[in-house]
């Protein structure tokens, strides 16, 4: 059953953003042919939205796992749950961030949640993940955490 559950839309300034393949693609193609020069660009900037919304991760939370993308955690593992905001998040993405870390980052996405691990036969120390709501994943894990056998 599902706890929780969060897409990590791109922010609208990507959208936005993208938009640029439009007179990019009409200067390539207005001076070849008028309408394949308007179909390439609405199809281009269509494909590229399309890649967008498929490509969001999905951090979610279920009686047994924790999920992130396509990567699955068991709650028995998780140890330490910490939300990092602001500067604090940029550390942990930069300058604190062990390279043997686990990462699911998204760059239109500010907050991040730091989940340890406490498995010893694991050589990930820790996740980093990109989150809107680092409070309600970590609320979440710790309402499966008592019905998670072995706790």
């Amino acid at each position: 059953m599902t706890i929780y559950r969060e897409k990590l839309w791109p922010a609208p300034w990507l959208f936005i953003s993208t938009a640029l393949v439009i007179p990019a693609s009409l200067l390539v193609f207005l001076p070849i042919n008028q309408l394949a020069g308007i179909i390439v660009a609405a199809v281009l900037y269509l494909a590229i939205i399309a890649l967008l919304v498929m490509a969001s991760p999905v951090i979610e939370v279920t009686d047994t796992q924790f999920i992130a993308g396509k990567a699955r955690l068991p709650i028995a593992v998780i140890g330490g749950l910490t939300p990092h905001r602001g500067d604090d998040a940029r550390a942990e993405r930069g300058p604190r961030l062990d390279a043997r870390a686990w990462l699911l980052i998204r760059g239109w996405v500010d907050p991040v949640l730091r989940v340890q691990l406490i498995d010893e036969k694991d050589p990930t120390p820790y996740w980093i993940v990109s989150t809107r709501h680092p409070e309600a994943i970590i609320a979440a894990v710790d309402e499966v955490r008592p019905r998670t056998p072995g706790r």
